[in-house]
């Protein structure tokens, strides 16, 4: 495993924490740390001592839920965490890509090592070794409702614990019990609260979330850059971006991308005079528009650290101070929120490029660029026809991510008896938050085809030179064309796009560093 080591337990992680886990970039430890484990095994202790002397102790040894009046009998108590985890093998749907299931192994860690959890360190070290040697349980991602947390995903993880279900390990499909010998480590019997503390927790939401939130802010920074080039290419008006404009209206996130879209222009004049006094609003308000996810993003970011760092299972265990909390913190209502709101944000990026793109191929908005910004002679043209078609897929894709806007969080259900009777939704609202993220990154790509086709297409035509473009937009012009040629003559556009999609996930190209 290469890279630093990230050390669960009380400290404060980052979103930056669970990707460097997820991508590989970074190995998972328990720390050194003598307080936490007195902690940790104080809270085992005091669990034991409690079901011993016949104390009542909600999912140790009564049941589940609405099921909270069944005593548990003591013969049955150190069967029953493994029948919880049984009965919850139920997901449908994909399954979650080796990326994601790390984000979520990691966020299940880093609630659990807090020390409240009742949980051995036997366990956790277990956890940790299943993100370093990748043995992945096969996560489905449907049958969460967000409370009582993300139960029926996470059963798959405490399975995997005990040598059940099938994981991925060194991209074989294996049971986890072959697994888990092939990497040295033994299957562990769940004492009484362990199954309940692995699956009652926000894990599966908060780890989308942390993956979502690394997504849009890469995108803010890329929707800042097409519109840039967008403005290039139509001829636009530089001055709708100035810095004293912006100082009128100070919310930062606007001032931030404003700034960003303005460094791209801020070279020798690319045009005499703009082609109009007032631009459309794709660009005149492009800076307002990715503004509102800039200035959203802080928070977001908040309030999926607070999640992450949080106990989130119940009922919580203080065994230094001998305390059982009942209460509700597997309640995803903060990341249902943040999702909810982060995927409207983002497919307003989704509709502006739908609509920067539209700008581009018609010819009456355009200001001179050839009709669907067709790169073919003047003998072919009659045949040509450009990014007609890419231009209605931009659209179907815009369209399809504003469809998936519908706030899940408000669309709680009464479940498990009407026990869970007001449910978060949070895992629904995160999945289709990266859905809404995907399909944008889609729109954006078209209209970044087509943005640099405008782009060569004034420096073909000798009214641009191409020194002229500030060097981050020249690299970036030039590292898509090593793959991606000019569009003269038309061709099937799909495996260009896949190419550029991989590159934007992986982060390849630099924007606005500073």
């Amino acid at each position: 495993m290469r890279g630093k080591t990230i050390y669960a337990g009380r400290g404060n992680w980052k979103i930056e924490d669970v990707l460097a886990l997820a991508e590989g970039r970074a190995r998972a430890a328990m720390p050194d740390d003598a307080g936490l484990r007195r902690a940790v095994d104080k809270g085992v202790e005091f669990i034991r001592r409690g079901w011993k002397s016949g104390r009542q102790l909600y999912g140790i040894n009564t049941g589940y839920g609405a099921s909270v009046e069944r005593v548990v009998p003591e013969n049955l108590i150190e069967e029953l965490p493994r029948q919880l985890v049984r009965y919850h093998g139920c997901g449908l749907g994909r399954i979650f890509d080796e990326r994601t299931t790390l984000a979520i192994l990691a966020a299940r860690l880093i609630s659990l090592s807090k020390g409240y959890s009742g949980v051995r360190w036997e366990l956790l070290e277990t956890l940790a070794a299943l993100i370093n040697k990748r043995i992945l349980p096969l996560i489905p991602e449907e049958g969460s409702v967000g409370a009582s947390g993300d139960l029926t995903p996470l059963s798959y993880i405490a399975a995997a614990l005990m040598g059940g279900r099938d994981v991925l390990c060194g991209g074989k499909r294996l049971p986890a019990a072959a697994a888990l010998k092939k990497c040295g480590l033994k299957p562990l019997t769940l004492m009484p609260k362990e199954g309940l503390a692995v699956m009652n927790g926000t894990s599966v939401m908060t780890a989308l979330a942390c993956l979502a939130y690394d997504k849009a802010s890469y995108l803010q920074r890329v929707s800042s850059r097409i519109t840039a080039m967008c403005v290039i290419a139509v001829k636009g008006n530089t001055s709708h971006y100035d810095e004293d404009l912006f100082r009128q209206k100070p919310h930062p996130g606007m001032q931030q991308a404003a700034a960003w879209i303005r460094r791209d222009l801020a070279v020798r004049g690319y045009w005499t005079a703009p082609a109009r006094l007032q631009d459309s609003y794709s660009l005149r308000c492009a800076p307002h528009i990715i503004g509102v996810l800039s200035d959203a993003l802080p928070w977001m970011r908040a309030q999926i650290e607070t999640e992450l760092n949080s106990s989130n299972d119940n009922p919580l265990i203080d065994g230094v101070n001998g305390k059982v909390m009942h209460g509700g913190h597997f309640y995803g209502g903060h990341i249902a929120f943040v999702m909810d709101c982060l995927k409207t944000a983002v497919a307003n990026l989704a509709d502006l490029h739908d609509r920067q793109l539209e700008l581009l191929v018609d010819k009456r908005t355009s200001n001179g660029l050839p009709s669907n910004l067709s790169g073919a002679s003047a003998g072919r043209a009659a045949i040509n026809h450009g990014f007609k078609a890419l231009q209605i897929g931009t659209s179907a894709w815009a369209a399809e991510a504003l469809k998936l806007t519908m706030p899940a969080s408000v669309f709680s259900r009464s479940t498990e008896c009407h026990n869970q009777d007001k449910v978060s939704m949070g895992t629904i609202a995160a999945r289709d938050c990266l859905r809404v993220l995907e399909l944008t990154e889609q729109a954006a790509m078209g209209t970044l085809l087509g943005a640099m086709q405008g782009v060569e297409l004034r420096i073909r035509r000798k009214e641009l030179k191409g020194s002229m473009l500030p060097a981050e937009m020249a690299a970036l012009l030039k590292a898509v064309r090593a793959q991606v040629p000019f569009i003269g003559e038309d061709r099937a556009l799909e495996a260009d796009l896949r190419w550029m999609l991989a590159q934007l996930s992986a982060k390849a190209w630099k924007f606005y560093e500073r």
